[in-house]
């Protein structure tokens, strides 16, 4: 039957037998019919293992290529690290920036025209020395007649500020008096006292001393830069050994004002937190290399340094302790988040961290550069709502201002649950979007509590100093070393919170401890800012003179 069918169908496509020549060969019989079928079902076979070979092809370049776009991406953002501008602030253009706002033009440096002027200064509270000048003696005279000039009442004034820093000796001769009585067990000879010495046998005064702190610690000098400074400039040659020794003799001096800053910075209820890495040369055990870190926790009247051998929670517990209560703003690094297994303390997640993640995305993505300026744009809106609320805060306006940054928060979370439930997502994308959901509580937290900040500048910023003095001097070469200068950030930034001149109350501070014996002053305490009296507070605080003329 399969032969009769095979023969009427060549019969009809092929009429003419000689269209047929060799046809023969390709009629099967039963025993060609097996063959067939058995080749046919290897080449189905075959097809069906390059299909799975060019699938896994097709898998292994979507992976490629997610890889290449990775790597793509890194690179952009390593160029970005090295060549790009370190700062977010926007450039003022709206389209460039994702947002409405017109082109601004680019503000001019130094005064603005139109601008009200601070006025000239009359630097008051410097010293005056006055100085008187005359016309040579040819010169009083008429340069016509020659007839003498004859001077009158009044001199037209001007003024000139000059510095003037020298190093000197004081040359200490104490007076020495003989008795003239003859009361039995006194001694013969009484000498007048000795001046009162911050290292007791040392040869270098306090005003030494105030320079080398500042110097050090405050404006983050070098130490071989001030000596050789001393050397050149002041003939004054200093080895750095005595130096260092006698910056070693002073940490008992700061050792009670640190404690002090440390437990009232812990009785705040809120607080800002960040950390930075910091060189320690030193050996210690179980701690291998020179990478420590330098954290900071600072309120808005104090601030706290801690140079810890490494970066885990523990810095965190053992600076909070067990009995400390309030909002924690901070990063989303995970050692924070140890707070988060007790009730005590809330943290308070930084908003311009994420708004760096859409940024990056931005500028090492420019297919997602439109969905990720979108999310910026959002983020700044925020900013302006709160912004406003603040400004509206005890007025009967502040709940409708309340109410529209409430509203503004709640369309965000939809925004971002929707786009997550999208499958086509691009994984960058959805990384920043799951950031933002597991953070979403620590994020909101400014919303319910006015005082809270939306970002963690206040700490970043509080860092900076102290960075410049990781580039200048490049860490601690000790142990003690590290621990004086997290003594000293943390004076030195506190003073500065509170607006006091730190040369002179550092000048006086170390004069007591000189007059106590080169040891801390019994009230120590009592030179910390918020224990001073109002008149003594408003004596260190540096004020502005200003002359509106």
């Amino acid at each position: 039957m399969l032969d009769q069918h095979i023969h009427s169908s060549v019969e009809i496509l092929y009429p003419d037998p000689s269209d047929i020549v060799g046809l023969n060969t390709f009629l099967p019989d039963c025993s060609n019919c097996k063959r067939l079928n058995t080749e046919n079902n290897v080449l189905r076979s075959e097809v069906g293992f390059w299909k799975n070979c060019h699938q896994r092809a097709l898998e292994r370049e979507a992976i490629l290529k997610q890889a290449n776009e990775e790597l793509e991406a890194k690179i952009k953002l390593r160029e970005r690290q090295l060549f790009g501008r370190h700062s977010e602030k926007s450039s003022g253009d709206g389209e460039q920036n994702g947002t409405d706002l017109p082109v601004k033009v680019k503000r001019k440096r130094g005064q603005q025209p139109g601008a009200k002027g601070h006025g000239r200064r009359r630097h008051e509270k410097l010293a005056a020395v006055e100085e008187f000048i005359e016309l040579a003696k040819d010169q009083q005279c008429c340069s016509c007649c020659g007839l003498p000039l004859e001077p009158i009442f009044g001199t037209k004034d001007s003024q000139i500020v000059e510095v003037d820093v020298c190093a000197h000796r004081r040359i200490i001769r104490r007076r020495r008096y003989q008795r003239t009585c003859d009361c039995a067990g006194l001694p013969r000879i009484i000498t007048a006292p000795p001046v009162p010495k911050l290292i007791q046998k040392g040869g270098l005064g306090i005003s030494f001393w105030v320079v080398i702190l500042l110097g050090k610690f405050h404006f983050q000098r070098p130490l071989s830069r001030i000596l050789t400074e001393f050397t050149v400039n002041h003939e004054l040659e200093i080895s750095q050994g005595t130096v260092t020794d006698g910056l070693q003799r002073l940490i008992p001096l700061f050792s009670p004002l640190y404690d002090a800053i440390a437990d009232r910075n812990i009785s705040q209820g809120h607080w800002h937190a960040d950390e930075t890495r910091w060189m320690v040369f030193a050996e210690m055990e179980g701690k291998i290399g020179p990478r420590w870190y330098l954290w900071v926790f600072c309120t808005p009247d104090t601030v706290v340094f801690r140079i810890e051998p490494n970066r885990s929670s523990q810095v965190v517990t053992d600076h909070f302790g067990d009995q400390a209560t309030g909002i924690l703003s901070v990063d989303r690094y995970s050692a924070y988040k140890v707070l988060l297994k007790s009730i005590l303390i809330l943290l308070a997640y930084c908003w311009a961290h994420v708004r760096r993640d859409f940024l990056a995305v931005a500028k090492d993505r420019v297919e997602h550069e439109p969905w990720a300026l979108d999310w910026v744009k959002k983020i700044g809106q925020l900013y302006d709502l709160n912004k406003n609320r603040l400004s509206l805060l005890d007025t009967p306006e502040f709940e409708t201002a309340q109410q529209n940054l409430q509203h503004a928060v709640d369309d965000m979370a939809i925004s971002r649950d929707q786009q997550l439930t999208d499958s086509k997502i691009h994984h960058a994308c959805r990384k920043v979007l799951e950031s933002l959901e597991r953070h979403w509580s620590g994020l909101i937290l400014f919303v319910k509590h006015p005082h809270v900040p939306m970002d963690n500048n206040h700490a970043e910023r509080q860092l900076r100093n102290s960075v410049v003095g990781r580039k200048n001097y490049y860490g601690s070469g000790a142990l003690w070393s590290a621990t004086l200068t997290a003594m000293l950030f943390s004076l030195f930034q506190t003073l500065n919170l509170w607006n006091i001149n730190q040369r002179m109350w550092l000048s006086q501070y170390l004069l007591a401890c000189a007059q106590n014996g080169g040891n801390p002053p019994d009230n120590a305490k009592s030179f910390l800012p918020w224990n001073m009296t109002a008149d003594r507070l408003q004596e260190l605080q540096i004020t502005k003179s200003i002359d509106s003329s």
